[in-house]
């Protein structure tokens, strides 16, 4: 799976977890140079809290567009630190 935003692959990976239809990819296949920690958190009440990057490519900001959960609930052990987009990134195979 390719994870794409602004024209660039951002993350690629054949081992990621789907959950709530989401695809998420283990820390490892983001290419971190397009990343930025961002200060929003929010809360599933089963995953627990989440935290979020921006996406940076070419200049362009896409606020918030990836999260993660850095301390998942016990629900959700499978997916600590991985990491699920949205805000217009491109999920494909």
């Amino acid at each position: 799976m390719k994870a794409i935003w602004n024209g660039t692959v951002i993350a690629e990976s054949d081992q990621t977890v789907v959950v709530e239809g989401n695809h998420y990819f283990p820390p490892d296949s983001l290419t971190t140079d397009y990343f930025e920690s961002s200060e929003t958190n929010t809360v599933c009440p089963w995953k627990g809290t989440a935290s979020y990057y921006d996406v940076v490519v070419e200049g362009e900001k896409n606020s918030d567009a990836a999260w993660y959960y850095p301390s998942a609930k016990p629900d959700a052990k499978n997916i600590e630190g991985y990491v699920a987009f949205w805000k217009g990134v491109e999920i494909t195979e």
